[in-house]
């Protein structure tokens, strides 16, 4: 008998173990090579193991265990024969006379999000192990997904797409008001995120500055040229790369700003790579542009994209999360008006965006109605002076104001035309 070993792989350097967080298939299973068998969570992302033969496996670990790197978790009988029926085709369509008796009937009222469908599978209407999951976290029912899997089973992508289409308010749950608990573990990414985000307040001296900027030059120029922008580049253009290209101008005036304390030395960085703030069904992550100084808006508009597609998929690696010079995040899309930011260590700043409001502003003796947001920048006082966080959002602030400075640097293209 061929039995495989699986073992942990490395999900990243100096990452020495991970925890199972969720089998997605059960002791005894026949797996086909590649497929995924596990979700892993590490202190940096959470990632899928795929089955590196086929044949049933015999799992070695429970979920929730912490496993070193190189540990094995499961046994791959290779040697086993693939069960009856799993490659059988989909079961023959109706008789066409019952067909036209159903076309008979008046066509039903169109739904969102149907229920499952009906069928004599026990699998429909029911989650996989990994949709299930999902489901509990986001307080979501089986009624209000349809299954597009074998025999109408549930996946974790009619999950995510039921969510992302929204649900009808016929389909609210409601709050029970059991006054019932429960005690869910968390998971190995949310225990470290905690860990640093108390290490920061405790070990930085984090000051937060803020300012203002009038949206109006870039909301003008996305509205002349978005549509031309969409076309000629295949991406939408967004005020993320406008930010993330007034920053790295920004930090190359203020490098302190891109810089960070290791011992009792300052490390400063000739380049940026900035780390954006993203949602995902696992919660905040920040995967990181490198390079974002020499790319144009284009570029990253492109990357951020890119990027945000796979932590939205549970695709991403802790390398691509990992190495950043300074992070932007954008508490707007939620509806925040301020907040201050928590520097992602070991960085030493970060600027917060916020949601833009039409609000009452005075322009040349006038009082005018302009697209207003508030930005906050956190930064870490024992390596950024007062007056370099100040003078750098001010910088971050004059060109968003005045885009056409992103051309040519901080100079203003007059200055530029004259020599000056």
């Amino acid at each position: 008998m061929a039995v495989l070993e699986m073992k942990v792989p490395s999900p990243g350097e100096s990452i020495s173990e991970v925890e199972i967080a969720q089998w997605l298939v059960e002791d005894g299973d026949y797996v086909e090579k590649d497929q995924a068998i596990a979700e892993v969570d590490s202190d940096k992302a959470t990632l899928e193991l795929p089955a590196e033969e086929s044949g049933i496996i015999t799992l070695k670990a429970e979920e929730g265990d912490a496993v070193a790197v190189g540990a094995v978790v499961c046994l791959i009988d290779m040697d086993a024969p693939k069960p009856a029926g799993m490659d059988k085709a989909p079961a023959a369509a109706a008789p066409v006379a019952e067909t036209k008796k159903e076309e008979a009937k008046p066509a039903p009222t169109p739904n969102p999000n149907p229920a499952p469908a009906k069928s004599d599978s026990y699998a429909a209407g029911y989650p996989s192990v990994a949709a299930k999951k999902i489901m509990a976290e986001n307080n979501v029912s089986a009624n209000q997904v349809s299954g597009s899997g074998k025999d109408g089973r549930i996946t974790k992508q009619d999950v995510v797409a039921a969510m992302a289409a929204g649900f009808s308010s016929n389909d609210a749950q409601g709050w029970g008001g059991t006054r019932e608990t429960k005690n869910e573990k968390m998971s190995m990414m949310r225990r470290k995120i905690a860990e640093r985000l108390v290490a920061v307040k405790n070990e930085t001296a984090m000051l937060t500055t803020f300012n203002e900027v009038d949206m109006k030059p870039i909301m003008d120029i996305r509205t002349k040229y978005k549509k031309f922008f969409a076309e000629h580049h295949e991406v939408n253009l967004g005020f993320m790369s406008f930010f993330t290209k007034a920053v790295t101008e920004a930090l190359n005036l203020f490098p302190s700003v891109n810089g960070q304390i290791e011992g009792k030395e300052m490390i400063l960085h000739d380049y940026a790579d900035i780390g954006i703030a993203v949602s995902s069904p696992k919660g905040l992550m920040v995967p990181v542009v490198r390079n974002a100084e020499q790319m144009s808006l284009a570029e990253i508009e492109k990357e951020i994209k890119r990027l945000a597609i796979k932590a939205r998929d549970g695709k991403i690696t802790p390398d691509e999360m990992t190495g950043g010079t300074f992070t932007i995040t954008n508490g707007g899309v939620f509806g925040s008006m301020l907040s201050t930011p928590i520097i992602n260590p070991p960085q030493s700043a970060i600027l917060g965006m916020h949601n833009i409001v039409e609000r009452p502003v005075v322009v040349n003796g006038e009082i005018v109605v302009r697209p207003i947001m508030y930005l906050a920048l956190s930064y870490d006082h024992r390596i950024i002076d007062g007056k370099e966080s100040v003078s750098f959002l001010v910088k971050v602030k004059e060109m968003l104001e005045n885009p056409e400075k992103m051309l040519f640097g901080s100079k203003d293209p007059i200055q530029v035309l004259l020599g000056l």
